[in-house]
């Protein structure tokens, strides 16, 4: 395998768990916490971040020797904005139910700051192939988070996962877990953990 292989794999395989975005660089924590009351909740805004950042991330490569460096962040906004545009309008028009659940927190993509810091430390200063893997690291790295925080407190808050029933009827579901504080207190604990872990493999 050659270096630039291996090379590849990392920069993909970084997003993952090396520098996830939500435990351990604590970024995109506003709708983090505000959709992850389920899993398709959590799934849904990962996908809507990972369209968003791996077409942003493509454009902007592309023309990245052509993009005056002193209008380059509103250029990144513009951009960026453009696709979220498309995947509002596109989940409005498709997904209406998840359009509503997800709120004003599709608009608010446009100034998530993973999204706007991947275009400023990586997609304006790599070619289109390294940019398109990094930004499909990261989102998938983000996605998994969400999905897997949504799971957590729809298990625990309803009794179910994609609103299949898990847990037996005899449950009682914990509230808390599907308002603002089983957010909080569920993102602490997975963070706790990934630190824990990362520690253990370190040690």
């Amino acid at each position: 395998m050659s270096k630039n292989k291996v090379s590849l794999i990392k920069e993909f395989t970084k997003g993952l768990w090396d520098e996830n975005p939500v435990l351990r660089m604590l970024l995109g924590l506003c709708p983090t916490l505000a959709v992850t009351n389920s899993a398709i909740n959590g799934l849904s805004m990962g996908l809507a971040v990972l369209f968003t950042l791996t077409s942003s991330s493509l454009i902007i490569s592309i023309f990245r020797k052509i993009i005056p460096k002193e209008v380059r962040i509103p250029t990144f906004i513009v951009v960026i904005a453009t696709f979220v545009t498309i995947t509002d309008l596109t989940l409005a028009a498709k997904f209406p139910e998840i359009s509503k659940a997800l709120g004003p927190f599709i608009p608010l993509i446009v100034v998530n700051c993973m999204i706007l810091g991947r275009q400023e430390a990586f997609a304006s200063k790599n070619p289109v192939g390294r940019s398109i893997i990094d930004a499909l690291g990261m989102s998938l790295g983000f996605t998994l988070t969400l999905t897997v925080l949504g799971a957590i407190r729809e298990l625990l808050g309803a009794g179910t996962i994609f609103t299949l029933q898990i847990m037996p009827e005899s449950f009682a579901p914990w509230m808390i877990m599907i308002l603002p504080p089983g957010a909080f207190l569920t993102l602490g604990l997975m963070i706790g953990a990934a630190n824990w872990i990362n520690a253990k493999v370190k040690a």
